[in-house]
């Protein structure tokens, strides 16, 4: 296998002249079924409340009205989001579009110090919030010297008066004429104009700013509505993975991340893009989401390994009928074949699989083709249409099918670099290519397994020992219902491995020693309440690599 071409040609027109705003609300594809009237947009899980497409149209035309009348917000103005999931997340998000700005994100866990980091790399002029974290949001501005009347409120009403989204929208509706100009795009600049900053690690080192592009984002939106039918005349709807009509658990997090790679692309602009409803759940309760899931009739699952795993061990999944559910899709990180199967057992009706992607290509790269009733099991999917893909082993030459090695592509969802670092952007970005920092092998039919990140191995006295194989071998027994490994500095070893554990009785200590392979061999356990629900990236990994040290 020298390099894998996954079916440019069927590619739809990638319109390089619209922002996402216009995309999503103004624009109708080729690939884009009708929303029935009677299908909501968007359904806030705690009150009940609904906005449909023309809501949701006229509240965003409203706050791009309001944020200009009020902040004249433009074109220079780069805008953050730091709140967690909220029914007005894409209202803002499609307003800053309007007025040619630029969209960046700080996750709802992020200390003041954090986030003020993230202030100042990504220079951003205005800050939009969830009323929960107005504190962090204070101290960090302060840190940075951004005014306090830059910080506007997503999910309430300010004291101020003027202060919040829904003031704004309201100032925008009452005014008698349009005050902004709407950007508009010349042909080709949708591939130049950031649309979004979000947030990645890369293959090692401190968060850094990824530009996404408006045409990147609407291309990997195509991508997976190609590679799951949708709309397609030459598929029932029935045997669609996406249809109109459908409901969708929108859990994970609006805010893109290196870990989150479903939430904001496919758990709200390919649901959106699909007709479908998205259910929009504020914060992970485990419990809580079975009962929305049982409430709502949800029947599109996207979720990370984490949540998965809380399926098929949690007492509470027990009392429930899954059998509504049609689509489950696990991504961010691989799940093992018990997962999987416990999974496909829980919701029988179900197309279950998983999906792969990374920020620097503005997520998606693969995931579980439409055709596929389940998943392969380790498969993280099937190339998207339009990428390309090589996988270069340590010596530098290309593996053929089957060889593990560093992932590396191409394809219309590239971004455009890290914004501000010339230096980590041509270490990642080469030649058109990005190098992933995953180890993976390919099939000869396109399916991509994800066996590790290279960068997060652990050498166990000149031995690489792989964190996600202890984790699996960890999860196989019934009374661990969470696990972490990470590698800690070690004068005889080099480093140990060390493993957070969730348990469900005390029973842990069998597993010290048994069916791990000697080379593998578990240097200590960590009894904790709960692992930290995140997926196995970057952040989680430094986090407890440094409770663990000295």
């Amino acid at each position: 296998m020298a390099e894998l071409h996954s079916g440019e040609d069927i590619l739809p027109h990638i319109p390089d002249n619209l922002t996402l705003s216009q995309f999503m609300l103004d624009y109708q594809h080729e690939m884009r079924p009708a929303r029935s009237s009677k299908t909501p947009c968007l359904v806030d899980d705690s009150t009940g409340k609904s906005l449909s497409f023309e809501s949701l149209r006229l509240q965003t035309e409203y706050l791009a009205n309001g944020l200009y009348i009020q902040y004249e917000i433009g074109e220079r103005d780069t805008v953050m989001i730091f709140s967690s999931n909220h029914m007005n997340y894409p209202i803002v998000l499609w307003a800053v579009h309007k007025l040619g700005g630029i969209v960046s994100f700080s996750s709802p866990q992020s200390t003041a110090e954090e986030l003020a980091y993230q202030l100042k790399i990504a220079r951003v002029t205005y800050l939009v919030i969830h009323s929960n974290l107005l504190k962090v949001a204070q101290d960090a501005a302060h840190l940075v010297g951004m005014p306090s009347d830059r910080i506007i409120l997503l999910d309430a009403r300010s004291a101020g008066g003027a202060h919040d989204v829904f003031s704004l929208i309201n100032i925008g509706g009452r005014s008698q004429e349009q005050s902004y100009q709407e950007c508009q795009l010349t042909a080709g600049e949708g591939s130049t104009k950031i649309a979004l900053l979000c947030w990645s690690s890369g293959t090692t080192g401190m968060p850094k700013a990824v530009a996404i592009s408006h045409r990147a984002l609407i291309a990997n939106i195509l991508q997976m509505a190609v590679h799951n039918h949708i709309n397609s005349l030459c598929t029932s709807r029935d045997s669609r993975s996406y249809r109109p009509g459908d409901i969708a658990l929108g859990v994970l997090p609006f805010y893109l991340r290196s870990e989150d790679v479903a939430g904001l692309v496919i758990g709200l602009h390919l649901t959106l893009f699909a007709a479908m409803t998205v259910v929009v759940i504020p914060k992970f309760d485990f419990p809580a989401l079975l009962k929305s899931i049982a409430h709502y009739k949800i029947n599109h699952l996207i979720i990370v390994p984490p949540i998965a795993v809380a399926f098929c061990k949690h007492p509470a999944t027990q009392r429930y009928d899954f059998r509504h559910v049609k689509y489950v899709l696990i991504g961010a990180a691989p799940v093992s074949r018990q997962v999987q199967d416990s999974i496909c057992r829980l919701c029988p009706a179900a197309q279950v699989g998983q999906a792969y992607g990374l920020t620097e290509m503005t997520t998606t790269l693969s995931m579980v083709s439409g055709s596929q009733r389940r998943g392969p099991i380790g498969s993280a999917g099937r190339l998207l249409p339009g990428i390309q893909a090589r996988v270069i082993k340590p010596d530098g030459s290309l593996a053929r099918c089957g060889e593990r090695g560093e992932l590396v592509v191409k394809g219309p969802g590239i971004s455009l670099g890290y914004l501000h670092n010339q230096k980590a952007t041509k270490e990642t970005f080469r030649d058109g290519w990005v190098y992933t920092g995953d180890e993976v092998s390919l099939s000869a039919d396109q399916e991509v397994f994800v066996h590790d990140r290279l960068k997060e191995f652990i050498k166990v006295k000149g031995v690489q020992v792989s964190p996600s194989e202890i984790e699996d071998c960890l999860l196989s027994h019934p009374d661990i219902a969470e696990a972490c490994v990470i590698g800690i500095p070690d004068d005889y070893s080099g480093e140990i491995p060390v493993a957070y554990v969730a348990l469900t009785n005390s029973a842990v200590d069998s597993l010290n020693g048994n069916r791990v392979p000697v080379s593998y061999y578990i240097n200590s356990f960590i009894k904790a309440s709960a692992c930290p629900t995140t997926t196995k990236a970057h952040g989680l990994i430094f986090v407890l690599t440094a409770r663990s040290r000295p």
